[in-house]
Order: C-alpha cells, then structure tokens, then sequence
C-alpha cells in the first residue's frame, strides 16, 4: 500500500502540534504557578515572540518545496462581501457559545492573559505584548491551523478539516476549562477559510478578536 503524496507532512505538522500541546498540558498540571498580569512584564513578551517565530519556522520547513500561496491559503478570498458576513456569524456564535459557558467554566480566568485593569507604569510591556497577541499570534496561529493544517487535513473532506482543524486548535492552548470554546472558535475560522479559500479573512477576524478582548480588559474605550 502505497503512502498518500504529502502524508509524511500531515505526520510532521500532526507531531508538532502535538509536541505544543502536550508541551502546554505538562506545564498546566504541573501546578506552576501562573505570573501575575503576564502582559505587564516583558519576559512574557520574549517569550511569546520566539515561541511564535520558532512556530512559523517548522511550518515553512513543513511547507518546503510546496507552492506556500496554496499550502498557506495566501489569496485573495472568493468574496470579502461572504467572508465578512461569516465573519459576523463567527462573532454570534462565540458569544452565545461564550454566554452560555461562562456560569459553568472561566475559561479567561484560566488562561490568565486578560489583565485586570490598566497599569499606566507597565504600558510599554503591554503595548509590546499586546503587538504579539494582537497581531503576532493571529497570523502564525493562522498559517498554523486554517493555512497548513487545513491544507493537509482536507484531504478528509472538508467538514473533517473543519472538526479536526478546531480541535487541535483548542488542544494546542494546553488549557481544559477554555478548551470548548476554543475549539468553536477554530471551527469558525475554519469554516471561514474553507468558505472564502483564503487565510486572510481568518487573520483579520483573529486579530481583531484578541485586541478587542485586551483592550476591553484595561477598560480603554472608556479612559479615551
């Protein structure tokens, strides 16, 4: 029986999520304790600055020798027009997912990036930081999962890259009670990509997800 063409890809993406995941996982049971306001301190920003890039790194040596416009989804979608008004759907969905679970799971408390409130004297560290949730993390998470690993994943059919494409989006966040909405929001973004055939619709919508959230979390629509 012969391997299917690009299924020594799948397993090298497939390991390296998994390796995230368990990485993240081994670390939340481990009972560390959790710093406090991690976007307030720069060594989170290195942190999550060399963890993104090493990320993007093994994914264009996954990618190698493939066409990277269509292994990472990078066109210009069907039609912006469709892929706002999925977009818009995506944002109901995770607030009633959200609504709905968050008098039973607190799954921001548990991830513990959202600070409390504004600390003026550590604006610099946020603001860096903010740039590598906000706008880092959106795009490698994205060529990630909706680029490459729906790329491989499709050969499944298309709603099992949706599925499985969320999953282990949730999965490589190595958190349990933000796990189900987790895994919802990447099946939109999923679904989103498949829709518009295009990664970036996926970027923009990421994106602005998490610096809405930060922003909200320091209160700063109300302080400007």
């Amino acid at each position: 029986m012969n391997e299917r063409p690009g299924a020594n890809r799948l397993v090298a993406w497939a390991t390296i999520i998994g390796v995230l995941a368990a990485l993240g996982y081994a670390g939340r049971f481990a009972g560390g304790k959790q710093p406090k306001e991690p976007l307030y301190h720069w060594d989170n920003f290195v942190g999550g600055l060399v963890q993104f890039l090493v990320l993007l790194g093994f994914m264009l040596l996954v990618a190698r020798g493939l066409p990277k416009k269509e292994a990472f989804a990078l066109r210009r979608p069907r039609s912006w027009g469709r892929a706002a008004a999925i977009a818009f759907g995506t944002v109901v969905v995770i607030l009633v997912v959200s609504a709905a679970l968050d008098p039973v799971l607190n799954p921001n408390k548990e991830q513990g990036l959202t600070p409390n409130g504004w600390e003026p004297r550590h604006a610099a560290a946020f603001a860096a930081n903010f740039v590598v949730v906000a706008l880092l993390a959106p795009v490698v998470e994205e060529l990630t999962f909706r680029g490459l690993g729906f790329t491989l994943l499709e050969r499944f059919g298309r709603w099992a890259a949706i599925v499985l494409v969320g999953i282990v989006f949730g999965l490589a966040h190595g958190l349990v009670e933000a796990l189900p909405p987790l895994v919802v929001f990447g099946m939109c973004l999923a679904y989103l990509r498949d829709r518009t055939r295009s990664v970036y619709p996926g970027m923009i919508l990421h994106a602005l997800y998490n610096g809405l959230v930060l922003l909200f979390a320091v209160d700063f629509f109300h302080r400007h």
